[in-house]
């Protein structure tokens, strides 16, 4: 399903390299019928915990009453809306996700049976899960300590959030997936697959090559719109993006390790502009090359 261009939010997440935010929501004294939530979409998940009060939202046109303590996941893609069911304060926490935060688990095998297909889109998680199964709300916890870690933001909480979010996916998962795996059958969602990693693994291991998306296209026997629109299934990110991402990992990685200088190590990582890298490169990483390595020093 598609939903108008005009309602789509173009939600920045604060580091590329972690593409997930914490987004509290603090609706004091709010009306019951009061919009709490305008009507939007974007390309991330969210989940959704609700901290005080009582609200309804609607997810793709289906509505779904919540109570503090109960979560909801809402889809990448989902139109959603949000009422005060109450008269005074309504608060809650969503945490929203790139697909791609888990790129490198892409040759990973039990994560491509598990997690993969939620991040693909080919299964959905149920929006209120503990409607359909209530023994996955001893995972509910995961989503407390996020929160935690995303409002406290404690050396390295980077990598204990993305580590908690893979672990609240793939719980999730030996939940619901056996009834989805037999309602819709195990059919390949991606038949290609294998040359889309390989494909990956090339433009990583040689981030300097210029690669059009016409060349791309062509590795893996698609015509571009349909690559791009299976490539970013796959990632979550575009391909000009993907490409983009790797060369400023590859970049902060030889700031950290090598004593190059920032000219060299952007033509290093394809970028013969040493002033477009250092725009790409705070894009990405939230910093500029020179801090990264004053950091590091």
């Amino acid at each position: 399903m598609t939903y108008p261009k005009e309602l789509w939010e173009d939600t920045v997440l604060e580091l590329a390299e972690y593409p997930f935010q914490l987004f509290q929501n603090r609706c004091a004294s709010a009306k019951a019928g009061d919009c709490i939530l305008y009507l939007h979409w974007h390309e991330h998940f969210e989940f959704l915990v609700m901290q005080t009060g009582s609200a309804v939202f609607h997810i793709d046109s289906r509505p779904y009453v919540v109570q503090q303590g109960d979560i909801i996941l809402i889809p990448a893609g989902s139109l959603h809306v949000g009422y005060s069911l109450v008269d005074g304060d309504v608060n809650y926490d969503c945490i929203v996700l790139n697909a791609s935060l888990f790129n490198e688990w892409l040759s990973d095998s039990v994560h491509t049976q598990y997690v993969a297909p939620y991040l693909e889109g080919r299964f959905h998680l149920p929006v209120k899960p503990a409607d359909q199964d209530d023994t996955c709300k001893p995972y509910y916890v995961l989503l407390d300590e996020i929160i935690q870690e995303l409002s406290v933001k404690a050396p390295a909480y980077q990598l204990v959030v993305k580590s908690k979010l893979h672990l609240f996916l793939t719980l999730m998962s030996r939940s619901f997936m056996p009834r989805q795996f037999a309602e819709q059958g195990g059919t390949a969602y991606f038949p290609n697959r294998e040359r889309f990693k390989q494909l990956i693994r090339r433009m990583e291991s040689n981030c300097a090559d210029k690669v059009t998306v016409e060349q791309a296209a062509k590795e893996v026997s698609l015509n571009p719109y349909y690559f791009c629109k299976m490539f970013k299934r796959l990632t979550g990110r575009t391909f000009v993006d993907y490409v983009n991402m790797s060369r400023m990992k590859e970049a902060k990685r030889l700031l950290m390790e090598s004593n190059d200088s920032i000219t060299e190590i952007a033509a290093l990582v394809g970028c013969e502009n040493p002033n477009y890298f250092t725009r790409i490169y705070k894009k990405y990483m939230g910093m500029t090359p020179s801090q990264t390595r004053k950091r590091h020093d």
